[in-house]
């Protein structure tokens, strides 16, 4: 039988309900929870899937005004069809086919690029044209013309991040196309400015970056492959640790390469323990076999794969050779915020299910 006091009650709510006010004490356990509690899901993304259906993009999709970039987005499953890899990180595979050239455009979500497979493709950043190779990082950052030129007569694949959905909720995105003249910045005579300028200093971190923090972005627009192994080679020499890993940084600062991501390459040789930390990440395969174990679910993955590792997860690796990973992750903004915590778990995690990738039928 319902009492007065509970008539009232439901009365009440509706009340409520009805000035789009919510009572905190009916909600509290799910704002305030013990863990963090992502929404999106440890995911595989596989290249065997993405490379054809990009090939078919390239075939099908010209790149033009209104459309700009030919971009397959990371879509996790557990963000309700939001195109995001993870809560706070875009991720994609970005296609550009011989002789096409993506006109420049500029945006306040900061991006970064970091290149897979193909030659003869500049990424020109406010005026400086970076060749692109297999395992560079090309930095465009928030509110930097840019566009890329791909001269040669093969195809590029490289992988896409922005901080996009962060800036998407702070409601600050803003963007716009060249105002010409042409659609693309005027190439210069000599590529690669930056690199001659700034590639002299400490651009990379052991580990991680863990004591500067800036608001601003390298001046350093491009990362070389040759330069990353050599680092990797460096620890490896040093060290019988399964797991070695470096954070690129800026040359100037020491902080990482921009004010909200964190670009890092690890080596795997082995495997490593279990660690969980605050913040999401996506990790890009670029050569070498191996898995991850992603809270208890282990993804098996080779080159060109993807996969992200949601804040909290617990994430280990393991290769029975040698495999190395491009991993991009938003532990700046963490740090910066004072919300960055980390544990390694004292052992492996039992494997109760395997990951299987979807695949076109």
């Amino acid at each position: 039988m319902t009492t007065q006091v509970e008539t009232e009650l439901e009365e009440l709510y509706r009340d409520l309900d009805a000035v789009d006010l919510q009572p905190l004490w009916t909600i509290t356990e799910q704002l305030l929870t013990p863990t963090p509690r992502p929404r999106s899901v440890p995911w595989l993304w596989s290249a065997a899937t993405m490379k054809p259906l990009a090939r078919r993009a390239i075939r099908l999709v010209p790149v033009e005004r209104g459309g700009e970039r030919r971009v397959l987005s990371l879509r996790n499953p557990g963000l309700d069809g939001l195109p995001y890899a993870v809560g706070t990180l875009w991720g994609a595979l970005q296609c550009l086919g011989p002789r096409e050239t993506a006109p420049a455009h500029r945006h306040s979500p900061g991006a970064i690029r970091f290149v897979l497979e193909g030659e003869g493709v500049h990424t020109t950043v406010d005026g400086d044209a970076c060749d692109m190779h297999p395992g560079d990082l090309v930095l465009t950052p928030s509110m930097n013309w840019h566009d890329h030129v791909n001269s040669g007569d093969g195809e590029m694949f490289w992988f896409d991040g922005l901080d996009l959905p962060m800036v998407a909720a702070l409601d600050s995105i803003f963007f716009e196309p060249y105002p010409g003249p042409g659609e693309n910045q005027p190439e210069p005579a000599e590529h690669n400015a930056s690199e001659r300028t700034y590639a002299g200093g400490t651009r990379y971190a052991d580990g991680a970056v863990t004591g500067a923090l800036s608001p601003a972005h390298s001046k350093l627009m491009v990362y070389r492959w040759a330069d990353t192994t050599a680092q990797l080679d460096r620890l490896a020499a040093a060290t019988d640790e399964p797991l070695l890993s470096v954070e690129y940084a800026d040359p100037e600062t020491g902080a990482s390469v921009m004010p909200t991501l964190a670009c890092s390459a690890q080596r795997i040789r082995g495997r490593s323990l279990p660690v969980r930390h605050t913040g999401n990440a996506v990790h890009v395969v670029f050569a070498g076999h191996g898995s991850s174990v992603i809270e208890g679910q282990r993804f098996d993955w080779g080159p060109g794969d993807m996969f992200s590792v949601p804040s909290w997860a617990a994430a280990e690796h393991a290769s029975d050779g040698q495999a190395e990973l491009f991993v991009l992750s938003d532990a700046p903004v963490l740090r910066a915020l004072g919300l960055y915590r980390e544990e390694t778990l004292p052992a492996a995690q039992p494997v109760p299910s395997v990951f299987t990738p979807r695949e076109l039928p």
